[in-house]
């Protein structure tokens, strides 16, 4: 399964996606000189997206109650509008599943589940609930996506290569960082203008995107594509949107700092892989009681199961590295784990765990729950725990 951008009007190309696991027997149609959708014409629909050919990738900017790092947007979805702006919804009641979390984990993708559990969350319900509104509403509505456009079709083949191609454009379209090289910037007394904003979404992405706001403060970005061949294997092109409306005034734009308690859930796989890369750089400490990812470590440097993972910074210290948060430097102060408190302490890893005086285990006395935090002993208490770095 490859899909791509296209070069010429972008700086960058969408590598392939994450393979689909060896045991999904389905493959996509192969698709010969494909039509770019809403520019083209053809009566293959496997290889043609129509009606919804004007491909959108939504992303949200989630600041109260807040959702994902707070130097990232989030995804919303990826959908197939009309050429005209409008839009079917929920198009196959059959295929409307109900537990995307199984249908991935069956075929393999735990990255792809951990990177939808820190980027593609739901600030009202749980992820799952969204994941399954998202696909039921939109990911039907692809009619390069229909069970007929596969090869030894397997139920859920097409979900797969739905949230597959979804994450892959997100990773590609770095909002944040496109907006703050503009010097836009989340913030509590500075306001923007509409043509701020999309000059330095133009900047980026070569075309202006729709821009939505509440209440005058920014919170959607939608980037319009249309697509030759397939969304599974063909390519995108980025495109001016067609017949979307935005929300937000011309002048006096907020974009809020994230806060407040996010609700988005870390992911919590028994069979979850340790660690995704050295500490070093950005990322994540996600908590192992066992071999079960239970939550992570927040700002603060507490334990916390229902919230949002707070990015740690990891910078090579002698024969072992510091760490830092959004609170400040961390380190170890009277036996706990703490951030913030002007303590700096060198840690080290073992077998992708952090680590402190060599040891890998840390303790809590219990393992949180809903609002509660934990606080991270280095002395014996009556739950251990370890912490694995995941880069960002």
């Amino acid at each position: 399964m490859t899909s791509s951008i296209f070069k010429g009007l972008l700086p960058f190309a969408l590598l392939a996606p994450a393979a689909r696991a060896a045991s999904l027997a389905a493959t996509p149609l192969v698709c010969s000189n494909p039509a770019l959708s809403c520019s083209g014409s053809s009566t293959n629909t496997c290889c043609f997206n129509t009606p919804g050919g004007q491909m959108v990738q939504t992303q949200f900017w989630d600041s109260n109650p807040s959702t994902g790092p707070s130097n990232s947007w989030t995804i919303h979805g990826l959908w197939p509008d009309h050429c005209d702006g409008t839009y079917d919804s929920n198009c196959d009641t059959s295929r409307e599943y109900s537990s995307i979390t199984n249908i991935l984990s069956a075929a393999g993708q735990t990255s792809l589940l951990s990177y939808m559990n820190t980027y593609w969350v739901s600030d009202d319900s749980t992820n799952e609930v969204f994941w399954e509104h998202e696909w039921n509403k939109h990911g039907t509505c692809i009619s390069t996506l229909e069970p007929s456009c596969y090869s030894s079709y397997t139920t859920g083949a097409e979900v797969v290569d739905f949230f597959n191609v979804a994450v892959d454009l997100f990773k590609i379209l770095p909002t944040y960082t496109w907006l703050s090289n503009a010097g836009i910037v989340p913030s509590t007394t500075k306001t923007y203008t509409s043509a701020q904003i999309q000059a330095a979404i133009t900047a980026g992405f070569g075309y202006p995107a729709t821009i939505s706001c509440t209440s005058s403060s920014l919170d959607q970005i939608w980037y319009s594509f249309e697509v030759r061949g397939s969304v599974a294997t063909g390519t995108f092109v980025p495109i001016a949107p067609v017949g979307q409306s935005g929300s937000c005034p011309s002048t006096g734009i907020k974009y809020a700092p994230k806060s407040g308690s996010g609700s988005g859930t870390p992911t919590t796989t028994a069979t979850a892989p340790v660690g995704t890369g050295s500490f070093s750089g950005s990322g994540y400490l996600e908590a192992y009681v066992g071999s079960t990812n239970t939550g992570c470590l927040i700002s603060a440097g507490t334990w916390y199961t229902s919230g949002t993972c707070a990015t740690y910074t990891a910078t090579a210290s002698g024969t072992g590295f510091t760490l830092k948060s959004s609170k400040g430097t961390c380190g170890i102060s009277s036996g706990t784990f703490s951030c913030g408190s002007g303590v700096s302490t060198v840690f080290g890893s073992s077998g992708g765990y952090l680590t402190y005086s060599g040891s890998s285990t840390f303790y809590a006395t219990a393992v949180p729950s809903g609002s509660t935090q934990a606080t991270v002993y280095t002395s014996s208490q009556s739950v251990s725990v370890k912490f694995a770095w995941t880069s960002v």
